[in-house]
This record gives structure tokens, C-alpha cells and sequence, in this order.
């Protein structure tokens, strides 16, 4: 009988529904995930996905940052609950706050985001009014490793949707968040199953995930 795989223990951060949230404890359920959502925290106490982690069984709580008098001592009691649960990689979903560097550097290579275009386009907000605005024909989402820069940091994986005829903002976000959910639980479960490492500020893969495509997740 072969070993248990040494599970991750992995932390998702939210501010509101947690969408992307359910699809990382949903994946995680299988026995062969490679990670295990052991905590979710939320910077807001009414984000409504604190609620659907608790029905999933997980930990919730939120840190109410309107608490705290500064960012840096708001993310020393964000560093206390992570570490209080040994949480070995955050992920962040919708997590509305800007950390300080100085968490995000105590943290470099092991948090990872999930942003809604095929970066380096569009970084920041309105991102799908934006991708419009310019006219591209693929637009998309990026799980990438978090810097103090924001949604600058080396890319895990991508996946691209095409941009139709007739679409607006909505449309294209909500062919967006389809791609969201799948890529999410797969970027994770290849930084946790050792399929990709952070190598001298890109991401490197094993010769096994590279030869699947792996930057690049045609979903």
C-alpha cells in the first residue's frame, strides 16, 4: 500500500462571495489533491463566503481591518491566525486589501492570486471593460505568485476566452469566472504536488508537467 500523500496546508483570503473559494475546497475534497484548505479568513465580517466555508466544514473567521489603526498591524494579526494554523501556502480569492511588502516578502513563493486577464495586460481593475476598450480577441484569467508590484509576479498558469461579437462587461466576465474556477484548483494543485517552483523569479515545471502543457492550461 502506497503512503498518504503530505498534503499542503493552504489558507484562502476573501473579502466577499468567495466564488473561486468553493471551487479550491471543492477540488480539495478528492483524496489525491495534493492541498488542504485548513483556513479561511475574510478582512470583512459579513463577506458572505465566510458562510460557505463554515457549511463546507472549514474554518472561517474574519479580521475586521476597519479595526485596526494601520495595514501593517492589521497583516501582524493576519500573520498570527495563519501561523496558529501552520498554514504552508495562501491563496488569495478576492481578497480586496492591499497587503503591506513586508507580509507579502515574509510570504514570496508561497501565496499565489488569481486575476481576471491574460497578464501582463490589463493589471488592476475593470479589467474586462478594459480588455473591450482595446479591442482584443482573447481575453482571460492569470494565476500568478504575489510581489509587493501589483499583479506583477512570476505566471503559474493562464487560461484564454475569446472575445465574441456583441459582448459586454458582464458576458465576458461571466465567461471568465467559468475559466476561473477550473484554473484555480489546478495552478494550486501543481505548486502543492511539487509540479511548479518558483525558480530565480520564474515559474519553473518538472519535466512531466511541462511536457502536459502546464503554463498554459487549455481548459
Amino acid at each position: 500500500m502506497s503512503a498518504p500523500i503530505r498534503k499542503k496546508r493552504v489558507a484562502i483570503l476573501i473579502s466577499g462571495r468567495g466564488s473561486n473559494m468553493v471551487s479550491l475546497i471543492e477540488a480539495a475534497r478528492a483524496p489525491d489533491y495534493p492541498a488542504e484548505i485548513v483556513l479561511v479568513l475574510s478582512n470583512r465580517p459579513d463577506a458572505a463566503g465566510l458562510v460557505r466555508a463554515r457549511e463546507a466544514g472549514i474554518p472561517a473567521s474574519a479580521i475586521d481591518h476597519k479595526a485596526f489603526p494601520d495595514r501593517a498591524r492589521f497583516d501582524a494579526a493576519l500573520q498570527a491566525e495563519l501561523e496558529a494554523a501552520g498554514v504552508e501556502l495562501i491563496v488569495l480569492a478576492g481578497f480586496m486589501r492591499i497587503l503591506t511588502d513586508a507580509f507579502v516578502e515574509a510570504w514570496a513563493g508561497r501565496m499565489i492570486n488569481i486575476h481576471p486577464s491574460l497578464l501582463p495586460l490589463f493589471k488592476g481593475t475593470h479589467t474586462h471593460e478594459r480588455a473591450l476598450e482595446a479591442g482584443v480577441r482573447l481575453h482571460g484569467c492569470t494565476v500568478h505568485y504575489v510581489v509587493p508590484e501589483l499583479d506583477a509576479g512570476p505566471i503559474v498558469a493562464q487560461a484564454a476566452v475569446p472575445v465574441l461579437p456583441g459582448d459586454d462587461a458582464d458576458t465576458l466576465s461571466a465567461r471568465v469566472i467559468v475559466q476561473e474556477h477550473r484554473l484555480y484548483p489546478a495552478a494550486l494543485a501543481l505548486i502543492a504536488g511539487g509540479g511548479a517552483v518558483l525558480d530565480g523569479g520564474r515559474v519553473r515545471f518538472t519535466a512531466q508537467e511541462r511536457d502536459a502543457g502546464a503554463a498554459i492550461l487549455s481548459l
